[in-house]
């Protein structure tokens, strides 16, 4: 048994703990492992504070996302409201328009039918002189027939351009 490497092998081993146990050196291995794990656990908090902070910040992105597209179709109706304002108004402006030109082109027509109508009553009326005079001169004689032709002449004329 003394001769066998397996039994030297654990009175080494034994020998190995003993002096490592004298020396501290459990307590060091403990502590760095304890440490170890410390350090560990800080990192999976800080990981998991980490997380939680990513996992507010896309939540907040994701509202303000919302918002943002929430607004655009806002923007979008109010545009298309206002569009539709001032399509009503220029309508409304052309038909108003519309509306008095048409009215001034009926005035300017009614007084040049007007004016027409007094231009032809005035040469109607002077052709009717002209003709009425010629017939007078030719029936009536004489001075008194010149009279009543030049008085009735007159009449003529101021009731023709009534």
């Amino acid at each position: 048994m003394l001769l066998e490497a397996e039994f030297w092998v654990a009175v080494a081993f034994v020998v190995f703990m003993a002096i490592v146990w004298k020396v501290g050196g459990f307590t060091t291995m403990t502590k760095g492992l304890d440490s170890r794990a410390v350090r560990i656990r800080h990192e999976l908090d800080e990981a998991k504070r980490l997380r939680e902070e990513a996992a507010a910040v896309l939540a907040d992105y994701k509202r303000r996302q919302v918002e943002a597209e929430k607004e655009a179709q806002s923007i979008v109706a109010g545009a298309r409201e206002e569009a539709q304002r001032a399509a009503e108004e220029g309508h409304r402006k052309l038909d108003e328009f519309l509306a008095r030109r048409t009215k001034a082109a009926e005035t300017k027509i009614a007084q040049a039918e007007a004016q027409a109508e007094a231009q032809v009553r005035a040469a109607a009326a002077e052709a009717a002189v002209r003709v009425s005079e010629t017939i007078l001169k030719e029936r009536l004689q004489g001075e008194a027939a010149q009279g009543l032709i030049r008085s009735s002449l007159g009449e003529i004329r101021t009731r023709l351009s009534a």
